[in-house]
């Protein structure tokens, strides 16, 4: 499978940053061929292109506000009383925002509950 053209071939490519699928086309073999053969030769790794290096995910990604997190007892007749999370764990928390008027649920939640309508019944009626 692997000649001396070929290796040849993979090495060229490989130092021109092709992707190891777009080298695999054009060798006519795996993806994965390529990896092993590049991995026993000893090519230079490169990162990975699914993979961001932490300091460009760190200056990519905004920082997030904390999430606020709605137990049943900040819950009221206000409130969004959809669940998030698995109750199992420590960060299971409820919606906590606005409500639909007539329904438990915000707009966004309601959508999701109520499969067959794009509109809350309320909506419907009117």
């Amino acid at each position: 499978m692997w000649n001396d053209e070929k290796i040849g071939k993979l090495k060229k490519l490989w130092s021109e940053g092709l992707t190891t699928g777009e080298i695999g086309k054009r060798l006519g073999v795996s993806k994965n061929a390529v990896v092993g053969k590049a991995h026993r030769l000893g090519l230079k790794g490169r990162p990975s292109p699914i993979k961001r290096p932490e300091a460009a995910a760190a200056t990519a990604a905004p920082k997030k506000e904390p999430v606020k997190i709605f137990t049943l007892t900040d819950l009221n007749h206000n409130t969004c009383r959809w669940p998030i999370g698995d109750p199992k764990h420590e960060d299971f928390r409820f919606c906590g925002k606005q409500v639909y008027p007539g329904k438990p649920y915000c707009l966004d939640h309601c959508a999701q509950a109520y499969v067959g309508s794009n509109k809350p019944r309320s909506e419907e009626a009117a």
